[in-house]
């Protein structure tokens, strides 16, 4: 963890200049919801440090790609579905899935469809719940709870620190920084934009230092997903050529490696097709890749990230619900697309 709010600033300045061209668990209720709070009321959070002392900060970063189906193969009262991959960026690969997607932003008429299949952007933090306006919430035995925020929240964590008049680092345990997250809405999605740290330095109390001491804080990287190996690789290829063809989910082919959020139960009888010659590996999702569906009034907290114009950096979008390819036009176009990926598969 970093030893100073000196170290964590020249490191998110260094992170600055790259970007700007001038020189990235269980149903243990362990993870706080906060995009479950009602609109108009507040949380107020304590962060507290990765157990982890190589990691600069006190979160983690997550890339996550949603491949969208019309729904699961051979059910019979099946809906659209989306399974959720991690993108191999997390770990400074190349992501076969975004080698595809990126080409497509030099199309004006493709840029829909590559934002739907772009990384979703959100980083893990770990911490107290100081005040809950959750009335059914319940506090697990750990009350070192995780948090997974949005972009928008989290570039407002990040200008605080880079603020000079901070002089202590916000987890500190005698001369921290509450962090309140306050809940509104905006264009019938969840803002966040008026969430601010607290003006007061606070301690943490008996009760809290007794918490950190029984139970330890967390390596947050142990949260993140596998990392996928080439087995996995060549799954997640077929499953995203798959989705873009408006296929339905295959469980007999994926089943071993990836499947639909919130569907654990999804039979995996076969291992996947001989193109991807490999032993069944385990299933590498984890309930932390697994976030509620968008509404008006429960956005989840992984916000949808889309590139720009030019793929390079992302901004922030609201997450939108999962919907089946369109009928006419957005069925050709996606037939277009996946003729494009199997044209240069074979001319490669």
């Amino acid at each position: 963890m970093a030893t100073s709010l000196a170290e964590i600033r020249a490191k998110l300045q260094a992170t600055e200049n790259r970007s700007s061209g001038n020189s990235q668990g269980g149903g243990d209720n362990a993870i706080y919801a906060h995009w479950n709070i009602k609109e108009g009321d507040t949380a107020r959070l304590r962060f507290l440090p990765d157990a982890n002392t190589e990691n600069t900060f006190f979160w983690v970063e997550r890339n996550m790609i949603n491949l969208p189906f019309q729904g699961v193969k051979g059910s019979t009262d099946s809906k659209p579905v989306t399974v959720q991959v991690p993108c191999v960026e997390m770990w400074g690969d190349p992501c076969p899935i975004l080698a595809e997607v990126r080409t497509w932003f030099k199309d004006p008429s493709l840029e829909d469809m590559g934002r739907k299949y772009w990384k979703k952007k959100s980083y893990l933090f770990q911490g107290f719940v100081r005040e809950n306006p959750i009335s059914d919430d319940q506090t697990p035995e750990n009350p070192i709870r995780r948090f997974i925020i949005s972009p928008q929240i989290f570039n407002l964590v990040k200008a605080a620190l880079l603020d000079p008049e901070l002089e202590n680092l916000p987890t500190d345990y005698q001369g921290g920084l509450d962090f309140i997250v306050t809940k509104t809405s905006k264009g019938g999605y969840a803002d966040y934009s008026t969430s601010k740290w607290s003006r007061k330095e606070s301690a943490l109390d008996a009760t809290e230092n007794g918490a950190v001491e029984s139970h330890g804080l967390h390596n947050l990287g142990d949260f993140l997903p596998k990392k996928p190996g080439e087995a996995e690789l060549k799954v997640m290829k077929e499953m995203f050529e798959a989705s873009v063809d408006g296929q339905a989910y295959d469980a007999e082919r994926w089943g071993n490696y990836y499947r639909p959020r919130g569907q654990f139960n999804v039979p995996a009888t076969a291992a996947p097709n001989a193109s991807t010659a490999a032993p069944a590996a385990p299933k590498t999702e984890t309930f932390e890749q697994v976030a509620p569906t968008a509404t008006a009034e429960a956005t989840p907290a992984p916000a949808v990230e889309a590139p720009k114009a030019e793929p390079v950096a992302e901004t922030a979008a609201p997450t939108a619900p999962v919907e089946a390819p369109a009928e006419a036009s957005g069925a050709q176009r996606a037939e277009d697309i996946l003729s494009m990926i199997r044209n240069r598969q074979k001319s490669s």
